[in-house]
């Protein structure tokens, strides 16, 4: 598989060295040195590109992928907001965009296990949820793709909730972008996102349930960046001949 990374910082790096190792070919590498460089025409010696840059870049890095018919794998956060706008010009162009707020396997399998435990706590009600996210301090937008996706999935299982909002980012990071929150109907609530940033922290979540008796808590935590760099390139590897916006959850159905 010819690979186009857009990203080299840690992440761009490691899937850079796992797709060497199995064989795969890096044919261009595009950061914040040659972007303004790089049009549609370099990419067609790629069969995809796997994006991880920064939130500002992600549109229109994904624009560039589609102008040049390359089917784009993102794993940048803090863009979402505009994914309707974008998925419009992915079926417009007859593209191909794969995203995922986190690309970890054991990270899609808690959401799947914390969405089966709302819905569960939902039928006896007197719980309230909540979700923390912790990361690394480099990670510069508040809250994390997999904190939102996370209170998105609980909140489509519990009748009180169907929102989200940061309720509190505990970070020595000044320039932390703040996410939008989703508006919450009438009547509804938004489940509370606390993010906190640290040194050296891949990424932890925590899905809490609690009620005047009991809690119920439910944790992932990555130990390092390989989770997720695997992930990347097996959705890259899935992705090419394919046409459309896909996610975690179209390739895991691959593996009923």
């Amino acid at each position: 598989m010819k690979i186009a990374l857009f990203g080299h910082g840690k992440m761009g790096r490691f899937i850079e060295g796992l797709a060497k190792t199995a064989g795969d070919d890096i044919v261009l590498i595009v950061d914040e040195n040659n972007r303004t460089s790089v049009k549609a025409t370099d990419l067609a010696v790629a069969d995809v590109i796997i994006e991880f840059t920064r939130p500002e870049s992600a549109i229109p890095n994904i624009e560039l992928a589609l102008e040049a018919g390359v089917p784009i794998v993102v794993g940048t956060t803090g863009w979402l907001a505009k994914l309707p706008e974008i998925s419009d010009k992915v079926d417009a162009s007859d593209g191909a965009l794969f995203w995922a707020s986190n690309f970890s396997i054991g990270v899609n399998v808690f959401f799947e296990v914390a969405a089966r435990a709302a819905a569960l706590a939902n039928q006896y009600g007197g719980y309230e949820a909540s979700v923390e996210e912790i990361h690394h301090v480099q990670k510069l937008d508040a809250p994390s793709g997999t904190g939102i996706t996370l209170a998105e999935e609980v909140a489509a299982q519990l009748d009180a909730y169907d929102s989200w909002a940061l309720s509190e980012v505990r970070s020595d990071v000044p320039q932390t972008k703040i996410a939008p929150a989703s508006a919450p109907k009438a009547g509804k609530l938004p489940v509370p996102i606390t993010s906190v940033r640290e040194p050296e922290v891949p990424g932890t979540h925590i899905f809490e349930l609690a009620s005047q008796v009991d809690t119920l808590s439910l944790k992932h935590t990555a130990h390092s960046r390989e989770g997720f760099a695997k992930g990347a390139l097996t959705a890259a590897r899935w992705l090419v001949g394919k046409r459309g916006v896909f996610t975690m959850k179209d390739l895991l159905k691959t593996k009923d």
